[in-house]
């Protein structure tokens, strides 16, 4: 009980359970661990297991290429066509339950980060009006991010989960990217012309985040929107999306529950520190008829009546965009020739995953 954070990077003393025990962990660099066996189940192909540490893009591929690594997670996308006609290579995918969407600031009357066209602050918040949300997601060609931007390695979705998870609705489709449409529902909003909007992110965190966020902006600016782009460390971004400080975000949400009532809890229900909601909720969305919905699932153990419940709250808050879907990422491992690995929804590298 009195074990120091410097005692657990030591190795002196672990928490854990499993096939592998741990050996060392050096920080930036790699963990080591070693065959369990007295573990009960089954036991893992490998004696000793290092996890290295590589963060940037090329060094990964070049790392697998040059044989120093058996596999990586987290492919580049520009990669991963380079590597799958390598016959000396695997590569392995699975849909992610990790939703990339934008969080709009649909609470404040005036909001940081939204201007005139001449550059003044909106005294009038425009994204407070759905129409104005309808029109920022009908700018968007979700299309595009898959092929342009992510290279296939992702899947346009209209609402938080993706198919064969717990609360999906077959009914939610993505919108169609569609600029007279966005043009005319801006007009109807009393922007004709547009205004100005910064869109904030991270840099290092989703993969290509920044350029999802360039793209996103060039799309709006053809409907009348011109969006300045701040992309920052996501250990920066984060500290200041909690507090408030923007306007219009690129964010990515993964349901580690597998069910819809994760983002719902956590994105859109009515903020509400003590009782938990809408802790990650940055544009303050509030929707008192979700928020029965989703208090509904949360006190029913019917599992039918629950993801009818769960449905019912993400088609209200999706018809009212309290976020705007955009695509589950496709989470990609390549390995050599010969290992395998079972791809998984929630991103995660498991040493025991790999056969």
């Amino acid at each position: 009980g009195n074990a120091s954070t410097e005692d657990f990077n030591a190795g002196k003393v672990n928490i854990g359970t499993g096939p592998y025990k741990f050996i060392s962990w050096k920080k930036g660099d790699r963990t080591e661990l070693e065959r369990f066996d007295g573990y009960w189940g089954p036991k893992p192909r490998w004696q000793k297991v290092t996890m290295r540490v590589l963060t940037t893009d090329a060094a990964r591929v070049a790392a697998l290429l040059a044989k120093s690594v058996d596999a990586i997670e987290a492919v580049p996308t520009a990669d991963q066509q380079k590597l799958e006609r390598n016959t000396a290579i695997a590569v392995h995918r699975s849909e992610s339950n990790r939703l990339m969407y934008v969080h709009l600031d649909t609470d404040r009357d005036a909001s940081p980060h939204v201007f005139d066209k001449q550059g003044k602050p909106l005294a009038k918040n425009p994204l407070k009006d759905l129409n104005v949300r309808r029109a920022i997601s009908k700018a968007i060609s979700r299309i595009a991010l898959r092929d342009r931007v992510m290279e296939g390695a992702a899947a346009p979705s209209g609402q938080l989960m993706p198919k064969g998870f717990f609360g999906y609705s077959p009914a939610l489709k993505w919108e169609d990217y569609d600029v007279e449409g966005a043009k005319a529902l801006l007009a109807k909003a009393g922007y004709p012309e547009g205004f100005n909007l910064t869109l904030h992110g991270p840099n290092d965190r989703y993969v290509n985040d920044d350029q999802v966020m360039q793209a996103i902006a060039q799309m709006l600016a053809r409907v009348g929107i011109a969006v300045k782009v701040e992309a920052m460390p996501s250990s920066v971004y984060f500290g200041r999306a909690n507090k408030l400080e923007f306007s219009f975000m690129l964010v990515g949400w993964s349901a580690d529950t597998g069910e819809a009532s994760s983002p719902l809890k956590a994105l859109l229900a009515t903020y509400d520190r003590d009782k938990g909601l809408g802790t990650a909720n940055r544009g303050r969305y509030s929707n008192a008829q979700m928020d029965a919905a989703l208090q509904g699932a949360l006190a029913t153990t019917d599992d039918l009546k629950r993801e009818r419940l769960l449905q019912d709250a993400t088609k209200l808050a999706m018809d009212d965009l309290g976020l705007i879907p955009l695509y589950h990422n496709v989470n990609v491992w390549a390995t050599r020739a010969g290992t395998t690995y079972t791809p998984r929804t929630d991103e995660r590298t498991y040493a025991f995953g790999f056969k």
